[in-house]
């Protein structure tokens, strides 16, 4: 396959799906940015690999000076940022981090206006209809998901998260063109196998849901940014993603 190299900044990149997307971008020759809140998280050839250029925050604590500045020249922008589960993750502050990140990365992209659209890649979740389509539900998977919303403040953000690239961007911004990924039922693998791409999901993502590793999801989403022909293909849209079963 024949692709450009890019500049990519990747947020969540210290996570067990944002660290297969930096390798696989690693394997691609592409420049990477990173934000990680510490170093310490991190393989330690990344930390003088010449491709990777790291800044060590929080996210949400950086003046959006410093975030656009980090979106500068970028020609996408990866989140793969989620809650860690932990009471304090789950429960404390920011409730919002995914979202209020996909607001404020989004913005700074608009504020840059560059001549070219920057390709954002949301990491969500199958258990998030894509309000777009019609996507049915049974009764009994929506009250289970109207007790997620009560319960678990991670699962609303990663609604809303959604919601800020479906509705405040949308499908013909002039800046920013859009996909957010929703795998099912994540799990660890070392390397990529087969995997299946879907509009919506063919499965219960609450009781009769699949798999798919992590590496694979980060396939997809390099593959995205790769790939002209797969972007405009899943562009403005929440493909989910499921390995193929042996």
């Amino acid at each position: 396959m024949s692709y450009d190299v890019k500049t990519i900044l990747v947020v969540g990149a210290s996570g067990a799906t944002g660290k297969h997307v930096v390798e696989e971008l690693l394997n691609h020759n592409h420049t990477i940015k990173i934000v990680i809140r510490s170093k310490n998280r991190i393989p330690e050839y990344w930390k003088i690999n010449k491709n990777i250029t790291i800044t060590e925050a929080s996210i949400l604590n950086l003046t959006n000076t410093q975030l656009q500045d980090l979106v500068k020249n970028c020609d996408g922008i990866v989140s793969c940022l989620g809650h860690t589960l932990t009471f304090k993750g789950i429960y404390g502050h920011p409730r919002k981090l995914v979202t209020e990140t996909v607001s404020r990365l989004t913005q700074c992209a608009i504020k840059n206006d560059s001549d070219k659209k920057v390709k954002f890649i949301l990491m969500n979740t199958s258990g998030n209809r894509n309000r777009d389509l019609n996507e049915p539900i049974s009764f009994a998977q929506r009250a289970v998901i109207f007790l997620l919303r009560c319960l678990l403040p991670p699962h609303v953000d990663n609604e809303k998260a959604a919601d800020f690239l479906r509705i405040k961007v949308g499908q013909h911004h002039k800046n920013i063109e859009w996909v957010a990924v929703r795998p099912d039922g994540l799990i660890n693998k070392e390397e990529v196998s087969d995997y299946e791409i879907y509009p919506s999901p063919i499965r219960s993502a609450i009781f009769n849901a699949g798999k798919v590793s992590r590496i694979n999801v980060a396939h997809f989403m390099v593959n995205l940014i790769n790939s002209d022909k797969e972007w405009s293909k899943w562009k403005g849209q929440m493909p989910v993603i499921y390995s193929k079963e042996d």
